[in-house]
């Protein structure tokens, strides 16, 4: 359950409309490494993962990144707001207008529309956290590109709050990366999915099998009498 504050996590208060920069700065909400698919993916992996504390840290990032996806919103819908036709064509914002208007829909900045096999939900802990620190770090370096081609005051300020949130984002799943493998025996790191595996039963199906192949290469190796 989550309690709404009727205000953004970083004030948005854009002066100048700029569809130009709109289209670029759209695809930090429905583009691949966008805030849309962060918090989808970090919300479902949740339910798999085996550590109360690092469920924690999904459960509390996925519901900051709801709150960064309506900061990009806000940011978008505040440069196109009230454009003219004439706005509309001079920018190439056209191609979008003609199938949203002025409508807020998740898109890239390619024009690419936002899909959901952009990001995973594994099921498995060590799979899916290193999914999350490559997506923050991916996220960090979109908020990078697009401060090198924006200069308005009013639009960098909200950027760079993004952009340091996704870096502490980073941190954070590095800290539940270590809680997962304390858990875990530290030289079996990858041996068996603790979400999903019994780690005994796993561990006596790989003596079996090991057996089974040690049998069958001496099998192979000897030739027995008739």
């Amino acid at each position: 359950m989550w309690n709404y504050e009727k205000r953004l996590q970083f004030p948005v208060n854009i002066k100048e409309t700029n569809p130009e920069i709109a289209k670029i700065i759209i695809t930090q909400y429905g583009g691949p490494d966008g805030e849309l698919s962060a918090s989808m993916r970090y919300l479902a992996q949740r339910y798999t993962m085996p550590y109360n504390a690092v469920a924690g840290v999904l459960t509390d990032i996925g519901t900051e990144e709801l709150a960064h996806f309506e900061m990009i919103c806000a940011i978008v819908h505040q440069l196109t707001r009230d454009l003219t036709p004439e706005q509309i064509k001079e920018s190439g914002f056209g191609d979008y207008y003609v199938d949203h208007t002025l409508a807020l829909w998740p898109q890239a900045a390619s024009g690419t529309p936002f899909s959901a096999t952009t990001f995973q939900s594994k099921g498995d802990p060590i799979t899916d956290l290193f999914e999350d620190m490559a997506a923050e770090q991916k996220a960090r370096t979109t908020y990078d590109n697009i401060l090198r081609l924006v200069k308005d005051p009013d639009v960098v300020e909200p950027i760079k709050f993004l952009r340091a949130r996704e870096v502490v984002h980073f941190q954070r799943f590095g800290e539940s990366l270590r809680i997962v493998q304390d858990n875990l025996d530290s030289k079996n790191f990858y041996a068996f999915n603790p979400a999903f595996d019994n780690p005994k039963s796993w561990y006596q199906n790989q003596q079996v099998d090991e057996i089974s192949t040690c049998w069958q290469a001496l099998k192979n190796a000897c030739v027995f009498p008739v």
